[in-house]
């Protein structure tokens, strides 16, 4: 009997501490309806990637209807206000996008802010007479020359005090939640938390590990339309009723990945409350050009369609300006329909081996995002709109969908410590920058030692040699380099501590 062939193979050499995540789906513009122009747009003069367009043209258009309408859901009426989270580096275009698009709602704010300056200085001098009158009318009680039956009948003649007017601002950047909660309490109802610098807001005050559950659950409450129950020393206890909050953070990836994987925000539900994506990168890829006409004047027409929402009165309680009473906008049968079978399909893939298992809070929410997103078009292409078309709902299944697979996407990445996904990062590094930056300084590129990660690694947290080490460690116990021997000569000096580069072979 002939001897077996020899079963030939080739090494692979070290693998990655961590699998590629795949890049993700196209966004899909056409879904964005009467939306889709001014996001092209946007796109054109600032050159960002498309989907962060995307995210700032929607939540723009929720802050500006959410105050009108809630949307027929499969589980009740919801409001139409949208959280998008957009993960971006920086470098990429995040505050240009954002001021194109938001330019309507600025100029807005600056005309009502020199309104509110005049009503306050009308409001200050009104409250001075009260104030006058109010003690004229105590006069006779306090000094003992008249009765309280007297004084309370001229007191209830004089009525309240003036109203404060209600402070014009829409937006908000970085607050605490009970910054926030003070700004409803005084200022418009329907407001949005924008920052295209969101790590402050993830990563501050708010989100520390005091505050972090009072915030996270605040923002779940503002999300589905909850009254604000507010208990302060020296203001008392009271509750702010119709207020409405749309949301757009900006963040980069490392503060992006603590929030995803943090249990808090998810255990509560908050973090599948946004819409999420990471677009791929378009730096390197936008060579200088002007703006086209067509661009201009599509961003002109986004911004007067604003200022005309902005300016139109929203519904409100009689008795409380600041208290909304938004209408009902149902969905029609055929769009009713449409959400049904997208929720059956998502519902399926969720048991227990289907493709949506790790990440069932996003899933469970993706039908009434996918409402949500549907009212917002609505109302953006007509305040009026009696009912959610088919064609809407069809839009909103289609971003639904697609913010669902970056949910999937990105819950990988989240699942990754940061202590891995720093060493994946030098491992990248080492094999693919380390060998031009060791040439340039006459060095051995099959070496590396610690002190060379410290002084060239482009990653900020890796700058320290105490972190470089650690890094490094994890990469030997992977076998991406071999540590050589105390006192082992590499580039003609002997080293205390050193790794050679483990490379694929052939």
């Amino acid at each position: 009997m002939n001897a077996p062939e020899p079963i030939h193979f080739k090494a692979e050499g070290p693998q990655p501490l961590v699998r590629e995540i795949p890049a993700g789906e196209t966004y899909p513009i056409d879904a964005l309806g009467p939306l889709k122009a001014a996001t092209e747009a946007a796109q054109d003069t600032a050159q960002a990637p498309i989907a962060l367009a995307a995210q700032s043209a929607l939540s723009i258009a929720s802050l500006a209807v959410q105050g009108f309408a809630d949307v027929e859901t499969l589980g009740g009426y919801a409001p139409l206000s949208l959280y998008c989270l957009t993960v971006a580096n920086s470098g990429e275009r995040k505050s240009a996008t954002d001021k194109v698009l938001m330019q309507g709602l600025r100029n807005h704010e600056q005309e009502q802010d020199a309104e509110y300056r005049k009503a306050i200085q009308r409001w200050q001098n009104d409250a001075a007479i009260w104030e006058a009158d109010h003690r004229q009318a105590m006069k006779p009680f306090t000094t003992g020359k008249g009765d309280r039956i007297a004084a309370q009948a001229d007191l209830e003649e004089l009525g309240a005090s003036p109203a404060q007017p209600i402070a014009p601002n829409l937006t908000a950047t970085e607050p605490t939640l009970e910054g926030l909660q003070k700004l409803f309490a005084v200022g418009q109802p329907s407001l949005g938390l924008f920052s295209d610098e969101g790590g402050q807001f993830l990563g501050g005050h708010s989100m520390n590990s005091d505050n972090r559950l009072k915030t996270v659950a605040g923002l779940s409450d503002l999300w589905g339309g909850a009254a604000i129950n507010r208990t302060r020393s020296g203001d008392g206890t009271s509750t702010l009723y119709g207020r409405r909050l749309a949301a757009h953070l900006m963040v980069q990836p490392i503060a992006a990945v603590p929030f995803l994987s943090d249990p808090v925000a998810s255990g509560q539900g908050l973090s599948a409350r946004f819409l999420i994506t990471q677009p791929p990168s378009a730096i390197g890829s936008r060579l200088y050009k002007t703006p086209s006409a067509e661009s201009i004047e599509t961003l002109q027409g986004f911004a007067d369609r604003l200022k005309v929402i902005l300016a139109t009165s929203k519904p409100t309680a009689d008795d409380d300006p600041q208290h909304l009473k938004p209408r009902q906008l149902p969905l029609s049968g055929s769009a009713w329909k449409l959400l049904v079978s997208y929720y059956n399909t998502i519902e399926v893939q969720q048991a227990p081996g289907g493709d949506l298992e790790h990440v069932t809070s996003f899933a469970s929410k993706s039908a009434e995002q996918a409402a949500r997103i549907a009212g917002v078009l609505t109302l953006w292409g007509n305040l009026d709109a009696l009912e959610v078309s088919a064609t809407d709902m069809g839009y909103g299944v289609a971003l639904a969908q697609y913010y669902l697979g970056e949910a999937q996407r990105l819950a990988n990445v989240a699942a990754i410590s940061q202590e891995t996904e720093q060493a994946e990062r030098l491992r990248k590094w080492l094999l693919d920058s380390w060998p031009d930056i060791a040439a340039k300084n006459g060095r051995s590129s099959d070496f590396v030692l610690p002190g060379d990660v410290a002084q060239y690694a482009p990653m900020r947290g890796l700058r320290e040699t105490k972190v470089a080490k650690k890094a490094l460690g994890l990469l030997m116990q992977h076998g991406c380099i071999q540590p050589l021997e105390q006192g082992a000569e590499v580039d003609g000096v002997k080293r205390k501590a050193a790794y050679r580069i483990v490379r694929g072979q052939g």
